[in-house]
C-alpha cells in the first residue's frame, strides 16, 4: 500500500508543478495515449520456451517544460504485461501434444520520463516506470493427437496473487514525434528491475517484466 500510495503521489506532485509552471515558460500539454505491448518474462530455466505476447496499454499524460528543450512527462496507464510457453511433445505424426501457456498481469503504471526535444516534434525520453499490480490470469490451449484422433481443450483461470508482488519498477527509454501539433507516435522499451514472484526461493532466477510499446498520443 505505501508504494501505491507513493506513485500515486508522485503523479499528483508532477500535475501540481504543471499547474505552477504553466504560468511562467511554455505551457502544460495534457493529452492521452494508446497502443500495442510486446511484453516477455525474463528467462529462466522454467521458461526455456517462452514467446512474446501481445497486449495493449492506454491512458492519460501531462507534458511539463521545465526548461527549453527538457520536459517531464507523468503518465497514469493500464497496461498488459506477460508472456506466453510452448510446449510440444510429439512422439510421431499419429501421437502428439501440444500445449501453450498465455500470462495475462494487468498493471496500473505511472511512467515518469525525462524528455529531451532535438527539434520541436521529435524527442526522446528516459525514466522510471511504477507499476502496480491489478490482474493476473493463465490461459492455456492443448491439442492432443492419439492414433490420429485430434482433441482440444482450452480454460483460463486466476493466478493466486498472494504470490505476486503487487509492486514492479522499471526503467524506460523511448522516444517520439509528433506529425502535427496534436497527434504523434510513440515508442518505449521498459525493463523491469523487480521481481514478478513474492518469497522466490533462494538460489533460484528472479522472472522480471519486460514490455515494447508502440502507440498513437493525442495532445489536447
Amino acid at each position: 500500500m505505501k508504494k501505491v500510495i507513493l506513485g500515486l503521489a508522485i503523479t499528483a506532485g508532477s500535475l501540481a508543478f504543471a499547474q505552477t509552471t504553466s504560468s511562467s515558460s511554455s505551457p502544460v500539454r495534457f493529452g492521452i495515449k494508446a497502443g500495442m505491448n510486446v511484453s516477455s518474462l525474463s528467462k529462466d530455466s522454467s521458461l526455456e520456451d517462452q514467446k512474446s505476447k501481445i497486449g495493449f496499454n492506454a491512458g492519460v499524460f501531462a507534458t511539463i517544460p521545465v526548461a527549453e528543450s527538457f520536459s517531464i512527462q507523468p503518465e497514469l496507464l493500464y497496461s498488459q504485461y506477460g508472456s506466453k510457453a510452448v510446449y510440444n511433445n510429439v512422439i510421431n505424426s499419429n501421437n502428439s501434444v501440444k500445449r501453450s501457456y498465455t500470462t495475462d498481469l494487468g498493471y496500473i503504471t505511472v511512467p515518469v520520463m525525462f524528455q529531451y526535444n532535438f527539434i520541436p516534434n521529435f524527442y526522446v525520453e528516459a525514466g522510471p516506470e511504477f507499476g502496480f499490480n491489478v490482474t493476473a490470469k493463465q490461459k492455456f490451449d492443448q491439442t492432443t493427437v492419439i492414433g490420429g484422433t485430434t482433441t482440444t481443450t482450452s480454460g483460463t483461470e486466476d493466478i493466486n496473487k498472494d504470490n505476486l508482488n503487487t509492486f514492479n519498477f522499471g526503467i524506460g527509454l523511448g522516444a517520439g514525434y509528433y506529425f502535427t501539433d496534436n497527434i504523434g507516435i510513440t515508442a518505449r522499451y521498459v525493463a523491469g528491475v523487480t521481481d514478478v514472484a513474492k518469497n522466490r526461493p533462494s538460489n533460484s532466477d528472479a522472472v522480471r517484466n519486460n514490455v515494447f510499446q508502440v502507440g498513437l498520443a493525442y495532445k489536447f
